[in-house]
């Protein structure tokens, strides 16, 4: 077992055996039957009932405000991407290239490999603006610009719609005031004398929230496209192994038939699929044993798996 592994069972242990004598006093014959189910089966030294134990004690030394704060900006992060997955119509088992955070400016190199793994990502960039990756269109609002420069209207539309944008939200949403002339005239404009309609740029999905935003490309090259069919293959195959009642431990002969793509990706990835799977074998351009049928990505596929004697 990897040592993540050990590290996160015990922690669950830990906050298991916590609670059983935390709740104890509300919920006694649950508690009790957890900590003997829990406790008891692998500390025959400890006390026979949780009834017995001292009730636990709060430790500040171990908290900690730093992991809590990036774990915090960790679990936005992911949330957004999610959204911004869902947005582009991306499934999670399709890898994605790059990522950019706002918003985050620091980050250690552990919490963003759990950002790479949540959100199936490349590359993470922190202290990115969302700003870069949305373009605005700027039009006046008639109700208040109507009354203070009537006959200028349309030169002020035909302004805004030339000008960028961008500097006049960045402009006006601190506060200030955005001025020019038109036909010799001073005009000045707030927030408020103003339309903005955010617009993403092409190739990137934006989400935001109050503290954060996360950017994904969407730009999907050949080999993530190709990635992304390995894990749905992978996934597909795992299923098939449950559906047809095999051990995790049983090796399989796996067949792939109907679909040439399909089969030339599982070609040139053959030996990472038959090491998640425990496939011994590969065989081509028939199915035996368990079949099914399935739709990866759009490609209509058959599989066979077959439990190795």
């Amino acid at each position: 077992m990897k040592e993540d592994k050990k590290n996160a069972f015990m922690t669950l242990y830990t906050v298991l055996e916590s609670l059983t004598r935390l709740i104890a006093p509300f919920v006694p014959f649950m508690a009790e039957g957890i900590y003997q189910n829990l406790v008891r089966t692998v500390d025959k030294s400890a006390p026979e009932s949780v009834h017995l134990c001292a009730y636990p004690k709060s430790d500040s030394a171990m908290i900690d405000k730093k992991l809590e704060r990036d774990m915090d900006a960790v679990l936005n992060v992911a949330q957004l991407g999610r959204a911004c997955r869902n947005t582009a119509n991306i499934k999670n088992r399709q890898p994605i290239g790059k990522i950019y955070l706002s918003g985050v400016d620091s980050l250690g190199e552990l919490f963003i490999d759990v950002i790479r793994g949540e959100l199936n990502v490349k590359e993470v960039e922190l202290g990115a603006a969302a700003e870069e990756f949305i373009s605005y269109t700027v039009k006046p609002q008639l109700k208040t610009v109507g009354p203070k420069y009537g006959k200028l209207l349309g030169r002020i539309r035909e302004h805004l719609q030339n000008a960028d944008g961008l500097a006049i939200v960045n402009i006006v949403r601190s506060g200030g005031t955005y001025s020019f002339e038109a036909d010799g005239i001073s005009v000045d404009l707030a927030e408020q004398d103003l339309l903005i309609e955010p617009t993403q740029k092409p190739g990137y999905i934006v989400e935001t929230s109050a503290d954060y935003a996360v950017i994904i490309d969407t730009q999907l090259t050949p080999d993530l496209i190709e990635e992304g069919y390995v894990r749905e293959i992978i996934s597909k195959v795992q299923t098939m192994r449950k559906e047809a009642g095999f051990e995790v431990v049983d090796h399989i002969r796996l067949y792939v038939a109907q679909n040439e793509a399909i089969q030339s990706v599982l070609k040139n990835n053959q030996a990472q699929i038959a090491k998640e799977t425990l496939s011994d074998a590969v065989v081509f351009g028939r199915a035996a044993g368990y079949k099914k049928e399935w739709d990866i990505n759009g490609q209509d596929t058959l599989f066979g798996v077959e439990k190795v004697n």
